[in-house]
């Protein structure tokens, strides 16, 4: 199950291949409510008893929704003397040089929650100053006084020696057993003193929050009769267990929007599909990510903010820095709920602020009053009068009226042409993040397939194609629900870290090696508390690389024994892919690190999926769809997404119970054996 901002999804899927889905509407106030009730639903729909059901994979938005809405715990954080003022300094850059009206995020710890203590340990991992342990209880005691809930302990070069942060963390659970504690070696045992502070707040932050909710989960899971693992998708699209996103609720934050870009990758791969832009439109943010050669794009670190997210390596200091693996994503507060409105000019925008589940767009009834981007769509003739498999019924009239008043009286344009220029306004918007991670990274978006997933990305994927000039699109056979079968398809994976700081020419491969075996063995011990077997395991070792004198690293794969020559071509091929050049200066190792995956044998299998669609089927109706200024209203066949021939010319309207499929005039849609749609564009 994946939980959006408007609907939550649910996928079930069995053994022999058969896969059923539904959506009910999320429930902001208590998310776990609508997951319970789409379980309960689901099995009930499959003819199934609670007792089949073998494991539950979960995305949710509660990390991201916390960071956004600012509603995380009360934080305090402990950290060296002279250190308190790292989250403010932050990385002393803007991410806009000439934005002059640009506002640092406020720091999630206020200043007055942020105590300094008496230690320091030196760069080479020696004891300058010992902790002084009358001063951290001091100091917690007074952060107690004050509120806090969950607390941050930060020293300054633990990385290389963590003897103070342990020691630390020892006393305070003693004293004070009740105080969340979250210690920056326990997430992120890496240099940078910013970055290792930031993620270790964003952990604490947010961490009461997400065990609040996952207990309650799991709670309602049980009370249904379910004895089945919880594994919470993260944000590398991977998976881990629920005890791990308790503790490290960090690596979890981009749950959701993560797995539907490793779903969209091992799609591809199942076709033959090696280059994609994978574009996810939900209903209250639209993304895009890139496959390139197979490979889907991922970082070391990304910072959350909100409005328009850029993976950018250039655009730093814009929001909460986090050095987790991520898949990378650009991001826009542009989906279906999103708001259309006009600015302090008069013009049309779109977004960031969503209409969400509650109240909803204006044509759901249910209290709604500013008109979304699904009211500008049903004006149009683009969805149907029902959403969600007939769960949602929606109105054209109430949808028209809020458009006309809102937007089309005060520019003096009726409805129809209103409702276009919303549309307009949010597929460019769209088409900035797929720029994001083409254009701006000098990848031609053109020889690439446009992947369209989401309730709302196959109603718009078309149109924001033709605005890049691509000529190639995928819809999945389940669109509309296609990150919570991007989780199915998932491995469970944990990383592990550790500093190893030389030049790479005087690596010591004896040192080397015992630091990979530990942490080779630290991966092993966790997978197989995770119930995996030694034969599903998969470790994989890689050292972080710089330039000499280089901020920025970047992470190579290496096997054993290690070979310094494919090491160093690599770093040089990886870095000339991203930046078009390098250096001849000499370069650094970081750190050294390791990821476990336990792969999954029961994982979804793209290229098994039943195909229950027959072929030369006539359309379910006819209506008329407007398809622009040039071409106007036309007369539109409707098809049920499940029951479409194997070829159809466009225009046309596939509507499933997940999402709806615009096939514009010229455009030619054909389905493969697997329910896949590819569409070639005029």
């Amino acid at each position: 199950m994946d939980i959006g901002g408007t609907f939550t999804d649910l996928v079930l899927i069995e053994d022999g291949g058969r896969v059923l889905h539904g959506k009910v509407a999320s429930t902001p106030r208590a998310p776990e409510e609508a997951v319970l009730e789409g379980i309960s639903t689901l099995v009930e729909g499959a003819g199934l008893a609670v007792a089949d059901i073998a494991e539950i994979v979960h995305g949710t938005t509660v990390g991201s929704n916390t960071l956004l809405q600012k509603v995380g715990a009360q934080t305090g954080l402990i950290t060296t003397k002279g250190f308190r003022d790292v989250l403010e300094i932050g990385r002393l850059r803007t991410p806009h040089m000439f934005d002059l009206q640009w506002e640092k995020p406020v720091p999630l710890v206020r200043r007055r929650h942020r105590l300094e203590v008496s230690e320091r340990i030196a760069a080479d991992g020696s004891v300058l100053v010992p902790l002084d342990e009358e001063e951290l209880v001091a100091a917690a005691q007074a952060l107690l006084g004050e509120g806090i809930e969950s607390l941050a302990l930060c020293f300054i070069n633990s990385y290389r020696n963590p003897v103070h942060e342990k020691r630390a963390e020892t006393l305070l659970r003693e004293r004070f057993p009740a105080l969340g504690i979250t210690t920056s070696v326990s997430v992120l045992p890496e240099a940078k003193e910013y970055e290792r502070t930031s993620t270790t707040v964003v952990n604490a932050y947010v961490r009461p929050v997400l065990e609040a909710y996952l207990a309650r989960l799991e709670s309602g899971i049980a009370s249904l009769g379910i004895d089945a693992p919880l594994l919470v998708g993260n944000s590398n699209g991977a998976l881990a267990s629920s005890d791990t996103a308790r503790s490290k609720p960090v690596f979890f934050i981009s749950s959701g929007r993560a797995a539907g870009a490793v779903g969209g990758s091992r799609l591809g791969t199942a076709l033959d599909l090696d280059n994609l832009v994978i574009f996810d439109m939900g209903g209250t943010t639209a993304s895009a990510s890139l496959v390139r050669d197979g490979e889907l794009s991922r970082v070391s670190e990304y910072e959350f903010r909100a409005g328009i997210s850029t993976p950018s390596r250039f655009i730093k200091a814009g929001g909460y820095m986090m050095s987790v693996p991520t898949v990378d994503v650009a991001e826009v507060g542009s989906g279906a709920g999103s708001i259309a409105h006009l600015d302090s000019a008069g013009l049309v925008k779109v977004g960031p602020v969503s209409a969400g589940a509650d109240p909803g767009p204006v044509c759901y009834g249910l209290g709604g009053t500013r008109p979304t981007v699904t009211d500008a769509n049903l004006v149009l003739g683009y969805l149907p009068q029902a959403l969600a498999g007939g769960s949602r019924t929606l109105s054209v009239e109430a949808a028209g009226k809020a458009i006309r008043d809102e937007l089309g009286a005060p520019l003096g344009l009726d409805e129809v042409t209103a409702a276009f220029g919303v549309r307009e306004v949010v597929n460019a918007n769209m088409a900035r993040a797929i720029r994001a991670v083409t254009v701006e990274r000098g990848v031609d978006p053109r020889d690439f397939t446009l992947v369209a997933i989401g309730g709302s990305g196959p109603v718009h994927a078309a149109a924001i194609a033709e605005l890049l000039s691509m000529k190639s699109l995928l819809i999945p056979a389940s669109p509309g629900v296609f990150t919570a079968m991007g989780m199915l398809a998932g491995d469970v994976e944990r990383y592990y870290i550790a500093p190893f700081a030389m030049l790479l020419e005087d690596v010591d491969t004896a040192a080397l090696a015992e630091a990979t075996a530990r942490l080779r063995e630290q991966a092993r011990k966790t997978l197989s508390e995770e119930d995996i077997a030694d034969d599903d395991m998969e470790l994989v070792s890689e050292v972080d690389l710089r330039f000499r004198g280089q901020e920025m690293s970047l992470p190579v794969r290496f096997s054993e024994p290690f070979d310094m020559a494919k090491v160093r071509d690599d770093f040089l091929e990886q870095y000339r892919a991203i930046y078009n050049y390098s250096s001849s200066d000499s370069i650094e190792v970081v750190s050294v690190r390791m990821t476990g995956r336990g792969l999954r044998p029961g994982k979804l299998d793209f290229r098994k999926l039943q195909d229950a669609v027959a072929d030369d089927v006539a359309p379910m109706s006819q209506r008329q769809v407007f398809f622009g200024r040039e071409r106007g209203w036309l007369e539109t066949p409707v098809y049920d997404r499940l029951r479409i021939p194997r070829v159809i010319e466009g225009p046309a309207i596939l509507e499933g119970s997940d999402s709806t499929v615009v096939v514009p005039p010229g455009a030619t849609a054909t389905r493969d054996d697997f329910m896949n749609l590819h569409l070639k564009l005029a």
